[in-house]
């Protein structure tokens, strides 16, 4: 198992975890951006966004649902928070398994990359 975050995930490499369900993890991103950063991943690799099926619609949806109810859990609701997946080299995506960030406790540039 080569994959970081599937090592993660069957708990053979330590994180800070905030949050895990049946399908997903939740832990703080070791470089963050923000003041609370959390990457959320499914428990079952998927390499990138490209990777999904039709047979992951209902994995998709709720992978927005654990990120709003980690975002509540984290005292970001209120004021907001963003949600970044990043696909592919010129995406950025830096660990090849599919990952949501979670950003927020300040105010978030507009821009980009």
């Amino acid at each position: 198992m080569d994959c970081v975050f599937c090592r993660i995930a069957a708990g053979s490499l330590a994180a800070d975890v905030v949050y895990s369900d049946e399908d997903f993890l939740v832990f703080r991103d070791i470089h963050p951006l923000a003041p609370v950063h959390d990457v959320l991943i499914p428990k079952r690799h998927i390499p990138s966004v490209n990777g999904l099926t039709d047979a992951d619609r209902a994995l998709a949806g709720k992978m927005l649902l654990a990120a709003k109810k980690v975002a509540e859990q984290e005292g970001l609701a209120e004021k907001g928070y963003r949600l970044c997946i990043n696909c592919g080299p010129d995406g950025t995506q830096a660990v090849p398994h599919l990952h949501l960030h979670i950003l927020g406790g300040r105010l978030l540039s507009a821009e980009l990359g």
